[in-house]
């Protein structure tokens, strides 16, 4: 046996890995459609009751909105995010299709690699990032119990690192206390989810009500007489960062929308509950730092850094309370880290070396190449690469226009699916040598207005119009909406005829829909045959 021949994914079932499949990434079999309303519920608490979400009033504040102002952006924002999460789920939701192989019969086989890699990336730097804010909640733990941390774990880190050593030791901690959670299967999570979405519910109601029984006299201070009344288009950039907080969940949210029961439970599980806790969070946030800056002298939007606080100028009680605190952060970390980041990325490694990675090997090794993004340095030092990502919609939304304008639109909600794992001109989803150069020209439509107010967001020695400027405060919505139109419009205008064959004999989206959930995908690939109903062109 060759070392590759070893390295390949062990046989699961009658699917045979090949370059374009493997057991993780075919349609999921009814055994292993698990996730029912309540599930998909309490994944969004966990995804969107996290620091980053409950800091968001932090950034739109810094913008120049008042209080007020902030929390309708964050209001309008998820509201918004939730539409986009469900229109761009319902492949996984009907066809039971994730992220990667949806965007085969966007982009073809092949062209789908450019938005792949694009998540893949993705799921790296923020792993490392969310990661080492899970270890800064590791050590509010441990200076609970240490009070002298620094002192007893002596720092030997060089002062441009912006870190030291007992912080890198809780980031170790917080790494290895990740692994045996990315080790169960998506479809086993709903347990770790019940429990780890009541725990972080019942921390940040608690957390609330504390701040705000012992405010004092002084109240709120100026957190919120603080920021101006700000212009209509400043509000509308809050309203779309917002959106770009959630916008890489919202690409590739197939990918655990395909785990429903029924379409109903992702469609509904989601409408609500993705809205409704990022709200309930960023609001928490902002009423959070409010009530308690009187009394530590300044506005902590950090929760790891409120809580150590909380240790320093405190006594036992005190310690304990941060102790327990900074436990429920651990888990909402992890909450949103290891289904977020490791196992999105260990979905797209899987589809681009299906014979080689499956969806755990791909977790642990996104986990394991994060390290070298160099975490320590991202949240101290490179301020700059952060904004980029921040604003990384600018390259996403015309990615998620076109997911959403292919399936309701294009496609029409009827996709054959054995053509989506079959790696040449066989496939409907060829197109041009295995890339639709429709998505490319779409893409770049709904990227370039972008591009100019971008550029003069990130360098502000670098000016633009007013317009440009304007459009870059609304990026997420136009980037979608050129995108998404100009693609159907070339398909109009320029029309794949396999394609349009397909569609014209193939029966209703329905009837596709309940025949293809009823029939595992990968005997039909194998016998190169298609589910009753639907004949080959």
């Amino acid at each position: 046996m060759t070392l590759l021949q070893w390295l390949e994914v062990p046989q699961e079932g009658e699917t045979i890995p090949d370059r374009w499949i493997n057991s993780d990434i075919e349609p999921i079999q009814a055994d292993r459609r698990r996730w029912g309303f309540w599930t998909f519920n309490n994944y969004w608490i966990l995804i969107n009751s996290n620091i980053s979400t409950y800091m968001t009033g932090s950034s739109l504040i810094a913008l120049g909105l008042s209080w007020w102002q902030a929390i309708v952006a964050i209001v309008v924002g998820n509201i918004l995010a939730a539409i986009f999460i469900v229109l761009n789920s319902l492949p996984g939701a009907y066809y039971h299709l994730g992220f990667p192989v949806v965007n085969r019969y966007v982009w073809g086989m092949y062209g789908s690699q450019f938005v792949i890699w694009n998540r893949i990336f993705l799921s790296l730097i923020w792993y490392a990032f969310q990661a080492w804010i899970g270890g800064e909640c590791v050590y509010v733990c441990l200076q609970a119990i240490w009070p002298s941390l620094e002192k007893r774990i002596p720092n030997h880190m060089p002062a441009d690192t912006g870190m030291t050593t007992a912080e890198f030791v809780g980031y170790i901690i917080f790494m290895v206390l990740s692994l045996p959670v990315i080790y169960v299967r998506p479809h086993k999570l709903q347990r770790m989810f019940y429990i780890s979405a009541a725990i972080v519910i019942v921390f940040e109601f608690v957390l609330l009500i504390w701040s705000l029984a012992t405010m004092g006299p002084d109240g709120f201070g100026n957190t919120l007489s603080s920021g101006s009344h700000a212009s209509g288009w400043m509000i509308a950039y809050g309203i779309i960062s917002t959106i770009g907080s959630i916008c890489a969940g919202i690409l590739n949210q197939n990918d655990y929308a395909r785990f429903a029961r029924r379409p109903r439970d992702a469609i509904y599980g989601q409408i609500f509950s993705a809205a409704l806790f990022a709200i309930i969070c960023g609001v928490i946030g902002i009423l959070v730092t409010a009530a308690t800056q009187e009394r530590y002298g300044e506005a902590y939007w950090n929760l790891p850094k409120l809580l150590g606080a909380v240790i320093e100028t405190g006594g036992s009680r005190s310690r304990a309370a941060g102790f327990f605190g900074g436990i429920a952060l651990i888990i909402s970390q992890m909450g949103v880290n290891v289904p977020g980041n490791a196992l999105s990325g260990g979905f797209d490694l899987a589809a681009t070396f299906p014979r080689y990675i499956n969806i755990r090997r791909g977790a642990y090794l996104t986990a394991l190449v994060s390290i070298a993004a160099n975490p320590w340095r991202l949240v101290n030092t490179a301020t700059v690469f952060i904004t980029v990502l921040s604003s990384y919609s600018v390259f996403m939304a015309p990615m998620i226009g076109l997911m959403i304008g292919s399936y309701l639109c294009v496609h029409r909600c009827k996709i054959k699916v054995p053509d989506l794992f079959a790696g040449d001109a066989r496939s409907i989803y060829w197109y041009t040598f295995g890339v639709n150069w429709r998505a490319i020209v779409a893409w770049i439509c709904g990227t370039v207005p972008s591009l100019p107010g971008f550029v003069a967001y990130v360098n502000s020695a670098i000016h633009v119009p007013a317009g440009l400027m304007h459009l870059y405060y609304i990026c997420f919505l136009s980037g979608a909406l050129i995108a998404g139109s100009v693609f159907v419009a070339l398909h109009y205008v320029f029309p794949d005829q396999r394609v349009r064959m397909f569609l014209a004999s193939a029966p209703t989206a329905r009837i596709l829909m309940e025949e293809y959930r009823d029939q595992p995908i990968s005997v039909a690939v194998i016998h190169g045959g298609s589910p009753k109903g639907v004949e080959d062109d």
